[in-house]
């Protein structure tokens, strides 16, 4: 029996599967999901790591497409802890792992070159808004680059993946030529990206982006995903998307 501590309750995802959040730390949204769904995965070989894995919705997930093990990486202590107890509800233990550990520091040393592909639903805003000076310290950390830029994240993925492997990431559309250049950088070419509406009259607000550690050049735009229709509800193709159907 998994506990629940103060504060706690369990949320529905998907695909019959719960994860344990609480008010005290940042729960996650739809954005994770939706990496989760849009990343290609090893299906039986290889390993993945998803960075910033927060409460661990992303291995959460990826565990319904995917029968290899799966790494999370998380500086969160609290997080980690409600992660570890999320994979064991769902009897997902075997194959879900979590550490707890900057990742910019060098405890992942010993798995450098390991993973077929690397997820990561990192901070969106580079530094703390006025407004946001005085939250929850959980709340900033997984808002803004608290402990850890862009460049170090991606930095950090391009060690981690293996030559060929992939890097997926979500983030903030206006970020998408940062994204590019660092990708270059640190050797991961963008092949596959594609932009999330969340009305059909609005501009992107959520941008998903695939790359190819050592890969050769050409990047595919694909069709992008409205979340809400005029009335305010998911529509059929979000509702599609989300569940993985």
């Amino acid at each position: 029996m998994t506990t629940l501590f103060e504060g706690e309750r369990f949320d529905f995802i998907s695909s019959g599967l719960h994860i344990i959040q609480s008010q005290h730390v940042f729960s996650f949204t739809i954005d994770a999901v939706l990496l989760a769904r849009f990343a290609y995965v090893p299906i039986t070989k290889g390993s993945i790591i998803d960075l910033c894995s927060g409460n661990g919705v992303i291995p959460l997930v990826l565990s319904t497409r995917s029968e290899v093990s799966i790494t999370g990486v998380e500086i969160q202590s609290k997080l980690v802890d409600m992660a570890r107890r999320s994979a064991q509800y769902n009897q997902l233990h075997t194959q879900l792992s979590f550490i707890e550990t900057d990742v910019r520091e060098k405890k992942l040393v010993n798995k450098t070159g390991e993973a077929d592909l690397v997820t990561c639903n990192p901070p969106y805003f580079a530094t703390a808004m006025d407004k946001d000076k005085n939250t929850n310290p959980s709340f900033t950390a997984a808002r803004h680059e608290k402990y850890g830029t862009l460049d170090d994240i991606i930095q950090a993925a391009s060690k981690l993946v293996k030559q060929k492997g992939k890097l997926a990431m979500v983030h903030r559309p206006e970020r998408l030529p940062e994204l590019i250049e660092t990708f270059r950088k640190y050797r991961i070419e963008p092949k596959r990206m594609k932009c999330i509406f969340p009305k059909a009259d609005k501009d992107a607000n959520i941008l998903l982006i695939e790359g190819i550690k050592e890969g050769k050049p050409g990047m595919t735009c694909l069709p992008p995903l409205t979340v809400y229709s005029e009335n305010g509800t998911y529509t059929e193709e979000f509702k599609t998307y989300y569940e993985g159907t």
